[in-house]
């Protein structure tokens, strides 16, 4: 684990391999362990590195007045210090939000963009039904007693999470803190970056699960519309964590993305 700090918090990430970089970013109520196997199966080809948003993992907390740009700022942070000059970029989920609004505000650290399972904030891909009805799940979730306390969303696989990750998931989940959770939600809840899909002028491709219905293909079609030249890929068989559901799948249309565009 290493440490960088920016913007008045401490940001932890895991760095593994050699060769261009390859920056991977989660989504909410997780840490960068849920990108272990990406760690593990590009990172003889990629300098691969994981973070820990603020307010989550080992990173520290953030105040509650923290905003998007506050933590798109943090990840240019992160890559400025790692001097390998612009990144790869991979953000599922609200760590697709992360990585949009990194490229809005600092394009020239983003030689590519891997947008996965994501939205164009909630505000920006789903109804206002939707985003008040998720709202008020989420609020739900956090507000339940310590014993009965449980950060997994429903919906976030195509079936049954993978047996071999079930631990992972589980020590994932105990890690969630309420406040940063609460911080991320009213953040995810008023985004909407439509506007910023249609001047993405680098190259972009899209991954999506089948089965996903916390962010579905009607979703990834948009982007798809919206991004010029932007590739989308679809995993059968996975839903919402399409990256631990078909990972031999997902690592595959990364690597040969980032092989065909490596900034070097």
């Amino acid at each position: 684990m290493e440490i960088v700090r920016a913007n008045g918090v401490e940001i932890a990430y895991e760095r593994v391999g050699n060769g261009p970089l390859l920056v991977f970013v989660h989504g909410a109520g997780e840490d960068g362990r849920v990108w272990l196997p990406q760690l593990a199966a590009l990172a003889d080809e990629f300098t691969v590195v994981s973070w820990d948003e603020p307010g989550a993992g080992r990173s520290s907390d953030v105040p509650a007045n923290f905003g998007l740009a506050d933590y798109a700022r943090c990840l240019a942070a992160l890559i400025d210090e790692l001097a390998l000059g612009p990144a790869q970029v991979a953000g599922r989920s609200w760590g697709g939000t992360v990585v949009q609004e990194l490229y809005r505000h600092h394009p020239q650290l983003v030689a590519t963009l891997i947008l996965i399972d994501t939205y164009a904030g909630w505000k920006g891909s789903l109804s206002e039904e939707e985003v008040r009805a998720r709202v008020a799940g989420v609020r739900r979730i956090l507000a339940a007693p310590t014993g009965r306390f449980d950060s997994t969303l429903p919906g976030l696989f195509a079936g049954d999470p993978p047996a071999k990750f079930s631990s992972l998931l589980e020590e994932i989940a105990a890690d969630v803190r309420r406040e940063s959770m609460h911080t991320a939600l009213r953040v995810m809840a008023a985004a909407d970056q439509r506007d910023l899909l249609s001047r993405v002028a680098v190259p972009t491709l899209l991954i999506w699960g089948e089965s996903d219905t916390r962010s579905p293909l009607s979703v990834a079609r948009q982007f798809e519309q919206a991004i010029d030249g932007a590739k989308l890929v679809v995993l059968p068989g996975a839903g919402h964590m399409s990256n631990l559901e078909q990972p031999e799948q997902f690592n595959t249309a990364v690597r040969e993305f980032c092989r065909a565009h490596s900034p070097r």
